[in-house]
């Protein structure tokens, strides 16, 4: 589809089920619809559609392309369109983009529908946008600009939906391709079907006075969709995970590779060798036998009688050297001591003569 081809057209990313029409929506129900309608956008696509001549009360759920305008609603307005942004709680900020004086050009005698966009500016996703079109003061409408604004009859869309959220964001869904990723999104050939949808369901219902329970309402209709959504998400990609699942044994036609099991499993067995192994020497004696009797000590080989007499030969031979030193020390003390008693003079002459 090219860009300025919807531009012209309005075309737009419609959230394909129906929203029940509500007549007032307050800003607290505003986010948690748009919270909500994360949720739902990542497992439901979104389809090409129109947003033509909106009675009062009517939703829309839209995803805001970028590159594209606000799209053509068949409504002309007399004013401008003004935007303020709320707080909506920690981190969370509402924007709110309001046009009064609304007609639908050769139907209406009075300017007197409002629309208000939402959408979560800061807290939420800002491309979603919530449409609500309601009835505020009348004015009269100026002859200038009581012509169509687009050209009918609108034409045939034929376009795929588009997942715009998720892990399947950018991902086309094919009508007629039945159930799983080219089945017909819920809703798409039925969109007068509210009973399921984000609002009260049924036209003309009448709305409570209690802001609470009307909050409440809203709430449980979109966890409906919600729980809807995922029905419908199961039951697409059931048949394929059946279809594509692969055993994994060992076939006898991969001769050549490995499966992820068989070597897994050669990987167990064998570190459970080595553990066994390690554990068995520390704990037995090798043999693995619990009862096994412990091992002689080292010292087993030497016997006591041999140890015994080679002490005493050893007693034997050290008490002999010591009685041979003693009597070296004996006699050399002697030989010291007789020359200690010669003069150191030597004999005399007279000595010499009368000898």
């Amino acid at each position: 589809m090219a860009q300025h081809a919807a531009q012209a057209e309005g075309l737009c990313l419609r959230y394909p089920d129906s929203i029940g029409p509500q007549l007032q929506i307050s800003h607290e129900a505003a986010v948690q619809m748009l919270l909500r309608a994360i949720q739902l956008a990542q497992h439901t696509p979104f389809t090409w559609s129109y947003i033509d001549k909106p009675t009062e009360g009517q939703l829309f759920l839209i995803f805001q392309m970028p590159q594209l305008p606000f799209p053509i609603d068949g409504l002309v307005y007399q004013d401008r369109e003004q935007r303020y942004t709320i707080s909506a709680g920690p981190g969370r900020e509402l924007e709110v983009a309001e046009v009064k004086f609304g007609f639908i050009p050769g139907m209406d005698t009075s300017a007197h529908r409002v629309r208000r966009r939402y959408r979560l500016a800061k807290g939420g996703h800002p491309q979603l946008v919530l449409i609500h079109y309601s009835r505020g003061q009348a004015t009269p409408i100026m002859p200038s600009l009581n012509q169509p604004v687009r050209n009918y009859p609108l034409r045939q869309v034929n376009e795929p939906a588009v997942y715009v959220l998720g892990e399947k964001q950018g991902q086309k869904v094919f009508a007629g391709a039945g159930p799983g990723p080219g089945r017909v999104p819920p809703g798409v050939d039925h969109p007068a079907a509210a009973d399921m949808g984000m609002g009260y369901g049924m036209p003309g219902m009448s709305m409570p006075g209690n802001p609470q329970a009307l909050l409440a309402h809203q709430n449980s209709n979109m966890e409906a969709l919600e729980k809807r959504a995922m029905r419908d998400r199961s039951a697409s990609m059931g048949p394929r995970q059946a279809g594509s699942r692969v055993e994994d044994d060992d076939s006898a036609d991969e001769s050549e590779t490995i499966s992820t099991r068989t070597l897994a499993l050669t990987r167990y067995r064998r570190n459970h060798e080595f553990m066994n192994e390690v554990f068995m020497y520390a704990a037995f004696d090798g043999s693995g036998n619990k009862n096994a009797i412990s091992p002689p000590p080292p010292y087993s080989i030497f016997k006591k009688a041999d140890l015994e007499d080679k002490v005493a030969k050893l007693t034997a031979e050290i008490e002999e050297l010591k009685t041979r030193s003693a009597a070296r020390k004996q006699t050399a003390s002697a030989v010291a001591n007789d020359f200690a008693d010669v003069s150191m003079d030597g004999p005399s002459i007279s000595d010499t003569i009368s000898a």
